[in-house]
């Protein structure tokens, strides 16, 4: 098995790209921080072209936590690690935590997230609509990073479940949520492509529990071409904003091919959205209207109202899981991109259709509570997604990446640390 160097790139600054909504202009500048390698020889393997360290769905797989910044990844031998340094250090402290990747699936990442309610760290790996592996540090670790040995002993044993909550046997794309109050979530998907539904956990820093699923996979979606009787929401991301509302894009991925004009497209269509002001109970579309309640069969569905905030079916080869972000007043933002209608109206082949034609469009929602989009005049020339980072001053930039799979070694962009990368499309799984 070829292996290649983990690195670990941390970019302190805001980041340089083309203004959204006008001509390419001059923006604010990086400042790169340094360079650090925690692991030389970690794993290397290419699968649903990606890679298990570094994947487009990937939760906080690097973080910084109280002048300390954490990683996580497969070594050599397929041991899930997870390194520390002190912010700015040179030298990474490194413990296995006793799990050994099972598959060549690049689905199976390992996400980080901190419960601040009781200073643990949490780690959730290895998991595509099967089993996972869950493991979970000493209570404190966290909040005293220089004082308590950065060794095995202050993890626990890898876990089958989520301290005895089993959850659902077909589990995928582990993204840990931190509330404003200090409980920790877990988004995921319960099923399977195309046939799957989004979940919740919570931990309150004594136990976890389930909150249950909030979208439906059922339902009727017709286009003119064909109708699907099941599908999956693919979840740009779940975010709170800085007044602690929840914020959700996604779009549909249906489960019958006969809805698109080619077999060489991909099934994904329209842009949505929905919030919730309660943690995760009760979602609402962008009017405000409740369209439904976690863990009920009044759930976010296809055929549920006023939850398309861009509209488009699925013969643009429209990407799933790209990005989204908040403002400082609390306003959501994210890149999506396609095949625009200019260059046809049917996609046959949708990896070299979107390398040579495709779009990445910013879509926001604007003070007055309209929706504003705007096509990024750079074209992506790629395949690969896209990634949104707001700076402090709500400078938005997503600086253009060739597709180069040298650039996949990295452990990916996260909220504190902004490194840029283009990402992979998953295939149909």
């Amino acid at each position: 098995m070829r292996r290649r160097t983990l690195l670990a790139g941390a970019v302190l600054g805001t980041v340089t790209g083309p203004a959204l909504g006008g001509p390419a202009a001059p923006g604010p500048s990086v400042t790169p921080a340094g360079r650090t390698t925690p692991d030389a020889r970690a794993v290397y393997f290419v699968s649903y072209d990606g890679l298990v360290n570094n994947n487009s769905f990937q939760k906080n797989g690097l973080l910084t936590y109280k002048g300390h910044q954490y990683a996580v990844w497969y070594t050599a031998d397929r041991s899930a690690v997870v390194g520390r340094r002190t912010l700015g250090a040179s030298t990474w402290q490194t413990v296995r935590t006793g799990h050994t990747l099972r598959y060549d699936d690049s689905h199976n990442v390992i996400s980080m997230g901190v419960s601040r309610s009781d200073g643990r760290l949490h780690l959730h790996m290895d998991s595509h609509s099967d089993g996972f592996t869950y493991v979970k540090s000493a209570a404190g670790l966290m909040d005293d990073p220089s004082g308590p040995s950065w060794t095995a002993s202050r993890f626990g044993a890898p876990q089958s479940t989520l301290d005895g909550l089993a959850l659902t046997p077909q589990f995928t794309y582990p993204q840990f949520v931190s509330t404003p109050e200090g409980r920790l979530q877990l988004s995921y998907r319960a099923g399977v492509s195309g046939n799957g539904r989004n979940a919740l956990a919570e931990y309150d820093g004594t136990r976890w529990t389930v909150l249950g699923e909030w979208t439906a996979s059922t339902g009727t979606y017709r286009s003119e071409h064909g109708s699907s009787t099941a599908r999956n929401m693919y979840l740009h991301g779940i975010d709170y904003d800085r007044r602690g509302r929840l914020h959700a894009f996604f779009t549909w991925r249906e489960q019958n091919g006969a809805v698109v004009c080619s077999p060489g497209g991909i099934t994904n269509h329209d842009t949505g959205y929905v919030y919730s002001d309660d943690r995760g109970r009760t979602w609402r579309n962008d009017a405000g209207t409740a369209v439904a309640t976690t863990g009920t069969a009044d759930r976010v569905s296809v055929t549920g109202p006023g939850l398309v905030v861009d509209p488009l079916n699925p013969d643009h080869s429209l990407m799933n899981q790209e990005s989204q972000s908040t403002d400082s007043a609390g306003r959501p933002h994210a890149i999506i991109s396609y095949v625009p209608g200019r260059f046809g109206q049917c996609t046959t082949d949708y990896v070299a259709d979107r390398t040579a034609n495709g779009r990445a469009f910013h879509v926001r929602r604007t003070a007055s509570g309209t929706w504003r989009k705007t096509e990024i005049p750079v074209p992506p020339n790629s395949s690969q997604r896209t990634r949104l980072l707001l700076d402090r001053y709500d400078n938005a930039g997503d600086p253009p990446l060739r597709p180069d799979r040298r650039r996949l070694r990295g452990l990916g962009p996260h909220r504190l640390d902004p490194v840029v990368r283009r990402r992979r499309p998953e295939r149909l799984r």
